[in-house]
């Protein structure tokens, strides 16, 4: 059996017949990478990315200084869309064990958020999730039911329906239950809901080509926060959980909702329909009243809603909103326990008044190309209007950096997995 190649730590700079200040050399087993005093994880990442374009499908990572997040920074620029695998890990058994588990919760998300859009409907989103989550939860803490097609207008969840109902492949949610602890009563200690949609064409309010041949990618918070709940559950996830999956296909036909429809949700909310295309925040609004009627004191949201968060923050940082000023500061220190760039964006209870609409509550968006400014907490303000408690334990993550467009000097192109480790984390914590 061939050796594999061994990818090692040095703090030593690098010779330089190999350029100047080279980051990755060549070694009798393999190569090393050369520490940088700054931006250490990155600089890993990178040599990672590196290694990939080397076209080397197999590496083992030996030798002294791999903690798990500096191998973990590794595997996210090793590994792509076509090579989810690939590294083998160092370390102790648990720490091997705990970045296993990791890999896996990202290779499922990735693969979802990359598949194509033809073989990813909402109902194959749905049942793939809860597949998944049955496979690594212990046996019978799972449980759940699926709403499909006029289910959700027999219920109530009017949002969901009418973004999905321009497409042949009917709309679904999916509601399912984590109960590790048995008991029917136990109470619900935190929910998660995702934005599933598997191809958003935009609707009437059609996207550019080049804008719309990455959607397939809009499924992204669904996958983020599914991998989150495996996550959790691996790293002895003990607390009741709710998870809420929103899906639905955003193509058109002659049933497919129109701008200046209105829409009257459980809660009473009037909402114009002003742009098919702000159709994230309409099937959210849907999925935080459900996780609101569970009770939890904890509700994340995760969605790849806006490209005025990506605006904002570009691709490498997710942004977070919060009227729980104390959840999102707590939030953002665990961004920074694991390694998952996180940033909070503007949000306060009057931008639900930054939407307005001369015939309903509030429209989805404003008029304006691209939601106008600050659109991105406009959009969180709308999710605002329904959740519980004036917004106490709700978080909203728009996923800005689930995804790249085209490959770079860090990242493979394709779904990222950055969020997970985050709303995991945040679980774990927050439920303790």
């Amino acid at each position: 059996m061939t050796q594999l190649l061994q990818i090692t730590l040095t703090s030593t700079a690098a010779d330089e017949r190999f350029g100047k200040n080279p980051a990755l050399t060549p070694t009798a087993e393999g190569y090393q990478i050369h520490q940088s005093a700054t931006d250490e994880l990155r600089a890993i990442q990178k040599a990672g990315r590196t290694l990939d374009g080397l076209g080397l499908q197999q590496v083992q990572l030996a030798g002294e200084g791999w903690s798990i997040d500096k191998q973990w920074a590794f595997y996210q620029g090793f590994c792509s869309a076509k090579k989810l695998g690939g590294v083998s890990w160092a370390g102790t058994a648990q720490e091997v064990n705990q970045l296993v588990q990791l890999q896996q919760c990202f290779a499922w998300a990735k693969k979802q958020i990359n598949q194509t859009p033809e073989d990813l409907s909402p109902q194959t989103l749905c049942a793939e999730a809860a597949l998944f989550l049955e496979a690594v939860a212990p046996r019978g803490s799972i449980s759940y039911r699926t709403l499909v097609g006029d289910e959700l207008l027999a219920e109530g969840w009017i949002g969901i329906h009418a973004v999905g109902r321009g497409s042949d492949r009917a709309p679904a949610m999916l509601v399912l239950d984590f109960n590790p602890t048995g008991h029917a009563d136990a109470p619900v200690a935190a929910a998660l809901v995702g934005k599933g949609i598997t191809f958003d064409s935009g609707g009437y309010s059609i996207k550019a080509s080049e804008g719309m041949l990455t959607m397939k990618c809009d499924m992204g918070g669904a996958a983020t926060v599914t991998a989150a709940l495996a996550l959790a559950i691996m790293q002895g996830l003990q607390k009741r959980v709710q998870l809420v999956l929103c899906c639905a296909e955003n193509l058109i036909n002659g049933r497919a909702y129109k701008l200046g429809d209105i829409l009257k949700y459980k809660n009473g909310v009037t909402v114009e329909v002003v742009n098919t295309d702000a159709e994230g925040r309409l099937v959210l609004a849907d999925g935080l009243m459900c996780a609101a009627a569970s009770g939890a004191p904890l509700v994340i949201d995760a969605a790849t809603l806006t490209g005025a968060a990506m605006m904002a923050v570009g691709t490498e940082y997710n942004a977070l909103f919060a009227l729980d000023k104390a959840l999102q500061n707590r939030v953002l220190g665990y961004a920074e326990q694991v390694s998952e760039p996180a940033w909070p964006l503007p949000l306060e209870r009057w931008h639900q008044q930054q939407c307005p609409s001369p015939y309903a509550d509030t429209a989805n968006s404003r008029p304006v190309k691209g939601g106008g400014t600050g659109g991105a907490s406009n959009a969180a303000g709308f999710l605002s209007r329904f959740v519980a408690n004036d917004g106490k334990g709700w978080l909203h993550i728009d996923l800005a950096a689930a995804f790249h467009n085209t490959a770079n000097g860090f990242w493979g192109a394709g779904a990222t997995g950055t969020g997970i480790r985050l709303v995991a984390h945040t679980l774990l914590a927050e439920t303790a």
